[in-house]
């Protein structure tokens, strides 16, 4: 199962990628008023490339209810238990 500080790692990498800026660095209570470049449009780019590195789907009203990014990391640790392989 992926824990916090792994699954924060990755998320600033799609960050930097997203918003083309490697100076980026994510944390728990971070939102868009927190970059500026972070609009709808970056909005909607950053939750496909979450989806694309986590390889997950996210539901328009799962992603509409996040708050922050350690909202986000809190879904993303939960997506990754549950696909994580029985141990029976």
């Amino acid at each position: 199962m992926a824990g916090h500080d792994e699954i924060m790692t990755r998320l600033n990498g799609v960050f930097c990628d997203v918003f083309d800026d490697e100076s980026i660095k994510i944390f728990d209570a971070m939102t868009a008023n927190d970059l500026d470049e972070w609009d709808s449009l970056s909005h909607i780019t950053l939750v496909l490339a979450v989806e694309r590195e986590f390889h997950v789907k996210l539901k328009a009203a799962e992603v509409g209810s996040l708050e922050n990014v350690g909202e986000m990391i809190k879904l993303l640790m939960e997506r990754a238990s549950d696909r994580a392989p029985s141990s029976r």
